[in-house]
């Protein structure tokens, strides 16, 4: 072979090995931008707080059916399937406000919550109220602490005898009690709000939630209770 055919060969194949990187490149690249894509669209779609408008409490998410899991609710609490027996409790109790129950307690099943527009489990009942309505202490005991908590707003947190522990959320900015302060049943903690972004859709309520032991119960029980 000449040397002027032998180059003109060598130029040839090396033509079709530089296509075929070129393909073979095209081919990874399409496949790492794919995986990447359906990884970041996973993450936004587990969380129910991903939104554009997040600001304004406007969260876009698509509804979901219920399943046979239980996931946590967020910010409102851990997962529990064991039932709780409840102690006598040697104290009286009071509603924490005159309202209509809007939401159950329900960490055995999933409830579908109208602002996230998904099914997640609810820690504790939503009572709604007009905006002002006084939020009492739901039994005597000390304020552990009181805070403005990102998905549940404006919260008060009373610590009770017997391991019982009391939150009432979505108040308005101004409480009437401070971490330290001991209060007696019905006494005045704030007002109704809808400071919990993670509700916002019901309108002015608090979310009312009890733990025993540190694990959720109902807060029906605890106030039914003789």
């Amino acid at each position: 072979m000449s040397k002027k055919k032998w180059t003109n060969s060598i130029s040839g194949k090396g033509y079709y090995i530089a296509l075929i990187l070129c393909a073979v490149a095209i081919g990874i690249s399409g496949y790492l931008y794919y995986r990447n894509a359906n990884d970041i669209g996973g993450s936004i779609q587990n969380n129910p707080m991903s939104s554009d408008n997040q600001g304004n409490g406007d969260v876009q998410a698509v509804a979901t059916q219920p399943s046979d899991q239980q996931p946590t609710d967020g910010t409102q609490g851990t997962e529990q399937t064991d039932p709780i027996v409840l102690p006598p409790r040697p104290y009286k109790t009071t509603a924490p406000v005159n309202g209509q129950t809007a939401a159950e307690y329900a960490m055995d099943c999933l409830s579908y919550n109208q602002t996230t527009r998904d099914w997640r489990v609810h820690n504790g009942i939503d009572y709604a109220a007009e905006a002002g309505t006084p939020v009492v202490a739901a039994a005597d005991g000390t304020v552990y602490t009181v805070y403005d908590d990102e998905a549940m707003g404006v919260t008060v947190v009373i610590s009770h005898a017997d391991g019982y522990v009391t939150k009432y959320s979505s108040l308005a900015e101004e409480v009437q009690v401070q971490p330290g302060d001991t209060v007696e049943m019905g006494q005045t903690l704030g007002c109704v709000g809808n400071s919990a972004l993670l509700e916002s859709a019901i309108g002015d309520h608090i979310h009312f939630s009890v733990t025993y032991n540190d694990r959720y119960v109902d807060p029906a029980d605890f106030l039914t209770q003789e």
